[in-house]
């Protein structure tokens, strides 16, 4: 969670995670694994993890220096804990999520899943999932909020922010593209075809799509990648979920065709990507096709969170306010990069579009003339085209 010591020759063992220069217990393999080797806790984040079943082994432990974040202790073990020289940061029962999860969110743990009568996965009513809950609770209580609840978002948010470190501490970041996008894209329209195409032509590439995590432009990529190991799985897809093209009124028939499409090319074989939606948008459902969702409560820190990780480039597909907004922050990161190196490419696709309905791309060329972005920065009319220039021409398709 943060920075701790850690010998510069430590490398990961028994699938104990070392990253950053932070040396992070999640599971009880990995603290059994741990003290199997040392008893010394010096410098170790202990996360999320229920520990009620360990009292021997820590009764035999040096605490001092680690670090226990929201974990579960059997009576008088913490007070042991404290003594022995470890902070403990404590549980919040009170909230509907874990402040201190070590993982990113899945699309089942959001949106729940019970046993039907026939003993097959079903997906709960929205408004008893998760998602909603925690929604719900965002939405709710004072403003500004307590200390307690603030506190809770932010370690909230941290939490999803080194879970994200995590997962993809080991890809290329220069093969991270996002899409951005529009929420109002409706599934069935030819647009939105073209955004889970383009989602599907970087995962085949070797990129790993990264998305603002809503419905629309965002989740039709996210689609794409994540059909991209099947042929002709992204055609059939988009035909099942035309029978649901907005989550507008209410997001049930929505979220349903969206597990329909899961049920039929599951998870565990699905194309990688990622989204990074926010419940500051909470009325907007996140799309259950990113296969890691990094999901916060403070847009402002996803915003760039998201943008920051797009090393491969971003495309701008058509949008609003959202979007725009999304322009100009990589644009401003752009414009003052010192090193030419650090300038991401920036598609905007939609040359009339960003030229006169949202005139965007004027201000953008204006702002990149004589700077090192002129150069990576393009405006294109096709999605294809885009395509193109960050994930390279699609490859000849060999017949007879």
């Amino acid at each position: 969670m943060t920075a701790g010591g850690c010998p510069a020759q430590s490398r990961p063992c028994h699938n104990l995670r070392v990253t950053r220069r932070v040396l992070e217990i999640e599971t009880l393999a990995e603290l059994d694994a741990h003290l199997g080797r040392t008893h010394r806790l010096q410098g170790w984040f202990v996360q999320s993890v229920d520990l009620r079943d360990r009292t021997e082994s820590l009764a035999g432990v040096d605490p001092h220096g680690a670090v226990f974040l929201g974990c579960r202790f059997a009576a008088g073990v913490e007070d042991r804990l404290r003594a022995g020289g470890a902070l403990l940061f404590p549980r919040l029962p009170a909230v509907p999520f874990d402040p201190y999860r070590p993982d990113l969110y899945s699309a089942t743990e959001l949106y729940g899943s019970r046993k039907g009568p026939t003993h097959r996965a079903e997906r709960v009513p929205y408004a008893a999932s998760r998602d909603a809950a925690i929604y719900a609770w965002s939405r709710t209580g004072e403003r500004p909020a307590p200390l307690d609840a603030a506190l809770a978002r932010t370690l909230h948010d941290h939490a999803v922010t080194d879970a994200l470190d995590d997962a993809t501490l080991e890809l290329d970041p220069s093969l991270m593209v996002g899409v951005m996008g529009g929420h109002a894209l409706q599934r069935g329209e030819e647009p939105y075809a073209a955004a889970a195409e383009l989602g599907a032509r970087l995962a085949r590439s070797g990129r790993t799509v990264l998305t603002g995590g809503g419905p629309g432009a965002m989740e039709a990529a996210n689609l794409g990648a994540y059909l991209s190991p099947w042929d002709g799985a992204l055609e059939e897809g988009l035909v099942l979920l035309a029978a649901a093209p907005m989550y507008a009124g209410t997001v049930e028939p929505w979220l349903t065709a969206g597990f329909a499409v899961r049920e039929r090319w599951p998870a565990a074989e699905a194309g990688r990507s990622l989204s990074v939606p926010t419940w500051f948008y909470g009325h907007e459902p996140s799309n259950v096709f990113a296969t890691g969702i990094a999901k916060y409560f403070t847009n402002a820190l996803r915003e760039d969170t998201l943008l920051h990780r797009c090393r491969g480039g971003v495309v701008y597909l058509p949008g609003q306010a959202g979007t725009v907004q999304e322009i100009f922050q990589a644009a401003t990161e752009n414009f003052y990069a010192t090193d030419e190196s650090r300038v991401a490419p920036m598609v905007l696709v939609g040359l009339d579009y960003w030229t006169h309905t949202y005139p965007a791309w004027p201000l953008l060329e204006r702002l990149g003339r004589d700077r090192a972005m002129a150069r990576a920065i393009r405006c294109v009319d096709t999605v294809a085209e885009a395509a193109e220039l960050l994930a390279g021409p699609e490859p000849a398709t060999v017949t007879g």
